[in-house]
């Protein structure tokens, strides 16, 4: 065969990209290292699957997420797992009235040489500085406080005088809230809410799933955990996440979803122009596209879904989605609406979803949420 058949022959033969066969692989190890997280961490907590995956799918899709339930649901413990389980640095942080900036970014101390004398100012890291970072119940301390924190979460460094410190990657702030006790807090303004990426409801236990957990806490059970992923891992799967394809109609979806929540639009329905005062803003699109993409990969899939954008749409929408007093009156809670919107917003007419597997690993996505 001449060496002109031989590149003829080869021509016809198109060879998968390395880089898209090693995002494929990557999305295959991601979905069995899922399933053994999701297995290690049912050894530690009892149910709470749905809250567990969208702690992951956030994490996946570099953002932070706030945690909203009543004491005792083990918010803390599940936070402090998953951090065992991918093998990241975890601090907790206690939010009270009397905290300051300082408390939680670090702070200059001032130190002497006893050789020479000479005295000079050490940066001493507060416990912003770990990968996980748990802001429990961070409407306890004053907006001075709770600004800091955020300017870390959406700047991932921290400014003390005139240097700037980097915070370590991957970073990532998950903040609880108490719903049952309002007095003496300093509620996030919706502004700051909008920084968080999920807000998740942790909620009670089935009657099954309490029974487990009285016998397992009263009892002798400890569990055995291994570290699944590391930090680079994360770093490597997040860049991933943006890569994942999806079609034009997903696209429309969530963005159709997130117009059609704000009062006063052509594509508001009247429901929504009735209950709801302010609606989500472009960010709850964003997330909700990249939410559903982490959650197909998470699943195994290569491409994201108009099923994977419902499936995050409350958590996107919950926080971001104001009602009017009247509805409040009238105990209609935002979930509602949002409930709502997504039984009566339809998807588009699906388009072919030929390619979108082979050209996962060729897209790029430079840009960040927060920009």
């Amino acid at each position: 065969m001449s060496e002109k058949t031989n590149k003829a022959a080869g021509a016809s033969v198109k060879a998968k990209p390395a880089a898209d066969t090693d995002d494929i692989e990557a999305v295959k190890s991601l979905n069995a290292a899922y399933e053994k997280m999701t297995d290690q961490l049912g050894r530690v907590i009892v149910g709470q699957k749905q809250v567990i995956e969208q702690v992951l799918v956030a994490m996946f899709c570099r953002g932070h997420a706030l945690l909203v339930g009543v004491p005792g649901l083990a918010k803390t413990l599940l936070i402090s797992t998953i951090s065992e389980v991918l093998h990241l640095s975890f601090k907790r942080i206690q939010f009270t009235p009397d905290l300051m900036p300082s408390d939680i970014t670090g702070t200059d101390v001032l130190e002497e040489d006893h050789t020479t004398g000479k005295r000079v100012f050490r940066f001493v890291h507060g416990p912003l500085f770990a990968n996980m970072v748990l802001a429990d119940e961070i409407n306890r301390t004053p907006p001075k406080t709770q600004a800091a924190l955020l300017e870390a979460m959406q700047e991932h460094n921290v400014t003390v005088g005139e240097e700037t410190f980097s915070l370590p990657e991957p970073f990532f702030v998950l903040a609880t809230q108490n719903p049952i006790e309002q007095e003496g807090t300093y509620p996030l303004p919706e502004a700051q809410l909008d920084r968080f990426m999920f807000n998740i409801i942790v909620d009670y236990p089935s009657p099954a799933e309490e029974l487990a957990i009285m016998k397992r806490v009263t009892g002798t059970y400890t569990a055995d955990l291994t570290p699944e992923l590391t930090g680079e891992d994360i770093l490597r799967l997040q860049a991933i996440v943006r890569r994942v394809p999806a079609g034009e109609h997903v696209f429309t979806y969530a963005r159709d979803l997130a117009r059609a929540s704000r009062p006063g639009t052509n594509e508001a329905p009247d429901f929504v122009n009735e209950l709801v005062n302010w609606g989500a803003g472009p960010r709850a699109g964003i997330y909700m596209m990249l939410a559903a993409k982490a959650r197909a990969i998470l699943h195994g899939r290569y491409h994201a879904t108009t099923e994977d954008v419902r499936e995050m749409a409350l958590p996107v929408l919950r926080h971001r989605v104001i009602t009017t007093f009247n509805a409040e009156a009238a105990g209609i809670t935002s979930d509602e609406v949002v409930l709502r919107l997504l039984s009566e917003i339809r998807p588009p007419v699906e388009e072919g979803l030929d390619g979108l597997t082979s050209s996962l690993g060729s897209g790029s996505y430079g840009g960040r949420v927060d920009d």
